[in-house]
């Protein structure tokens, strides 16, 4: 057993965006939700001062923790006792390679959960990093700004581009709402633990998701708008000919884009990919649309 000085608790630092979770009912509903076993391979973004990550430890067979703050970092295997089976990478979630971090010394293809609090400001960003990486994890548990976790479980009707993208490519449900007294310091606002249960194949079939996202991000150019008009401005063709497009899928072009659902997003797709087609052109290949 090592021998370490007891350490002051870090301090939360504002450039991060740092808040962190110290209600254990929150942390055992967390754990709880994750469905972790001795065998299950953990990656957790932004441990802080490790209270998730204690829990994680115990609970899985490998925990790999990637963390911004380099004092955090550093400080993170003595607070927990040094638990064998844990990693501690300083790096920034949103440009590491964190395939390479799950497969080193247990093969590239190693299925693995996300379980973390993410921070506010870099959630949607890493979110989307996990959904569409080549290596997806097949479970991810995170803590979230209650308005996202809204935005990412909206029904059609309410629903906004990031409804879409997490719903393509993932099974999302509420674990529960937190309130700011749960967090040290207290964040202005509420937050949610999401679940999302990875598809294996995304929601609709299309043929490129670039090119379906370049649909989708057009048809919310302008989301107050009906959308004949809203694809109309993001496709940046005349209204007339986004009204033709819609009309012969069978979609009324004054309803709104948060109306839709995924399967009528996907029909829009491929009846514009189906005009590039009749071009002789590719639509989609790389995204611009």
């Amino acid at each position: 057993m090592r021998s370490v000085p007891r350490q002051s608790k870090p301090r939360p630092r504002k450039s991060l965006g740092q808040h962190f979770l110290t209600d254990s009912r929150v942390l055992d509903r967390i754990i709880a939700a994750s469905d972790l076993s001795p065998s299950s391979v953990v990656l957790e973004v932004g441990p802080g001062r490790g209270a998730l990550t204690r829990r994680l430890a115990r609970s899985a067979g490998r925990v790999v923790v990637v963390e911004m703050d380099d004092t955090l970092a550093v400080a993170l295997p003595a607070r927990l006792d040094y638990p064998p089976n844990l990693v501690v990478v300083h790096a920034d979630a949103r440009t590491v390679d964190f395939p390479a971090l799950i497969g080193a010394g247990a093969g590239a293809d190693t299925p693995y959960r996300v379980v973390a609090n993410l921070p506010y400001y870099a959630a949607s960003p890493i979110i989307r990093r996990f959904l569409e990486s080549d290596t997806k994890p097949e479970l991810m548990v995170v803590m979230v700004q209650q308005e996202v976790a809204q935005s990412m479980l909206a029904r059609p009707g309410k629903m906004g581009i990031l409804s879409v993208a997490t719903q393509f490519y993932a099974v999302p449900r509420l674990v529960c709402n937190v309130p700011a007294r749960a967090f040290r310091p207290a964040p202005k606002v509420a937050s949610s633990v999401v679940r999302l249960d990875v598809r294996q194949n995304p929601a609709v079939d299309v043929a490129s998701p670039d090119g379906f996202f370049a649909i989708v991000r057009a048809g919310f150019a302008a989301p107050r708008k009906q959308l004949r008009n809203s694809l109309s401005q993001g496709l940046g063709i005349a209204a007339a000919d986004a009204g033709r497009i819609l009309d012969a899928i069978g979609l009324d072009g004054r309803r709104r884009p948060e109306t839709l659902n995924l399967e009528e997003w996907a029909a829009v797709y491929w009846r514009w990919d189906e005009t590039f087609t009749a071009r002789g052109e590719q639509f989609g290949s790389n995204g611009s649309g």
